[in-house]
């Protein structure tokens, strides 16, 4: 069944545009709540981000879920890895997050979380779906649900936090800029980090409700490269909105990216723990992490984009590391879903287990130049079934062998194709990239 309402991360939109919109949501708290009460009495926790619209999304929810009869624990702003923490902390039916993870100020969103800490099946979505088409009945007075707020989420998730990593780790004499991009990781992070010893820098950490992810964040690096640079600190480190997301940056200003992590991470618990594990990425994953991960004798797979499917070849291949090059890595025998805070200690033991520089440990991948050119189209296009597109695919891929990639994909929400040519030489990304471009926007025309 084709999803009305959910997307790849729960559902999300501009504030006061359908969906996302109070009469909607209000909605949708009471069609959660009738799938949960179907399966005991629930309860449920909400955290959210620091948007100006969250306090008006946060009573909307809360109205509709009373009225389905479920109990609500409010955590206030909270990082999304901290809620899937505390609904299982709590033993609670379901958690839920109103956030628009990296967008801006103006968009919003609500998404779930099980049980368990992991995102909700498509099952239960549809069932959810299935209620937002039905008319709202509100259970007897005697059996509304009640609201109450936990007031030291914070602390709990620091304590959840620090305990990712071996109680021999200190960061003593490591300086660390930390950017919580204004979001939801403002009041806990830097603590985190500087509770393990470290001298701790922070920015971006006064939300206003308008400026998250404003120029700062895992989205948004040259504030956090300067802010290195300016205090000659060893390691930055940037959290997105919701704080799901880690990007680094190392002493002289490099990023770090999804995929560096990544490596860095499967040679340390490579060395440290033996591990036999095959690792996951993306479609979009650089070759030079496959080609990495590989050299250390291990596989690599490719999961469609987005952190959900890459948690779903996790557990099919058994897989304890995965993630994203944007940034979403899940350390799974750590926390079920994808953690900024809880990866960069993941990173930030490395560091210190090994007495080498982030600089110095991010060598271990070679990152492949890529080429992304997006073609408009009018009209959709089989991508695989057309004859003079994979001619042009299939003339690069042969002319690169296996020292480069080809990618093309459509867009999720633009009319466009999106070409992607990675290999060893940035030269020939550019002129292969191009070649399919140019047929792509011929069949397009």
């Amino acid at each position: 069944m084709t999803r009305k309402y959910f997307g790849t991360d729960g559902i999300r939109g501009e504030i006061g545009k359908s969906p996302m919109t109070p009469d909607f949501v209000l909605k949708l708290g009471w069609a959660a709540g009738k799938v949960l009460a179907a399966e005991g009495t629930p309860l449920v926790v909400i955290g959210k981000d620091t948007r100006i619209s969250g306090y008006m999304l946060e009573s909307a929810l809360q109205a509709g879920l009373v009225a389905a009869g479920v109990n609500i624990r409010l955590l206030g702003p909270m990082p999304t890895p901290a809620v899937a923490y505390i609904t299982t902390a709590f033993r609670a039916s379901a958690g839920i997050v109103i956030s628009a993870s990296h967008n801006p100020y103006q968009d919003n969103g609500v998404k779930f979380f099980s049980g368990e800490g992991t995102k909700l099946c498509d099952k239960t979505e549809l069932m959810i779906e299935e209620y937002l088409d039905r008319d709202i009945e509100t259970v007897s007075s005697d059996k509304l649900g009640k609201v109450e707020r936990v007031d030291d989420a914070g602390g709990r998730y620091i304590e959840f936090c620090k305990r990712s990593i071996p109680v021999d780790a200190t960061f003593n004499g490591m300086k660390i800029v930390v950017d919580c991009a204004n979001g939801a990781t403002y009041h806990v992070s830097p603590h985190v980090f500087s509770e393990l010893g470290a001298e701790v820098i922070e920015i971006a950490t006064s939300p206003n409700g308008f400026n998250i992810n404003e120029n700062c964040g895992a989205t948004s690096l040259d504030a956090l490269k300067a802010k290195v640079i300016e205090t000659k600190a060893d390691v930055g480190v940037a959290l997105d909105g919701d704080g799901d997301r880690l990007m680094m940056v190392d002493h002289i200003g490099d990023v770090i990216n999804g995929d560096e992590v990544l490596a860095i991470l499967t040679e340390h618990r490579l060395k440290e723990e033996g591990l036999k594990n095959d690792v996951v990425g993306t479609l979009m994953s650089n070759l030079g992490l496959e080609k990495s991960v590989n050299a250390m004798g291990l596989n690599f797979h490719r999961a469609d984009v987005g952190d959900r499917h890459v948690m779903e070849q996790m557990r099919q291949s058994g897989g304890v590391l995965g993630g994203e090059s944007s940034g979403h890595i899940i350390v799974r025998d750590r926390i079920a879903t994808g953690d900024g805070t809880i990866a960069a200690l993941q990173v930030l033991y490395a560091v210190f287990k090994s007495g080498k520089t982030l600089h110095e440990l991010k060598q271990v991948m070679n990152k492949y130049p890529q080429t992304m050119i997006n073609v408009r189209i009018k009209d959709k296009i089989n991508l695989k079934e057309n004859v003079s597109i994979q001619a042009a695919v299939k003339a690069a891929e042969t002319a690169m062998g296996d020292t480069g990639r080809v990618l093309l994909r459509p867009s999720g929400t633009e009319p466009l194709i999106r070409v992607m040519v990675e290999a060893e030489n940035e030269g020939d990304t550019q002129k292969h990239a191009q070649s399919i471009a140019d047929v792509v926007e011929k069949v397009a025309s």
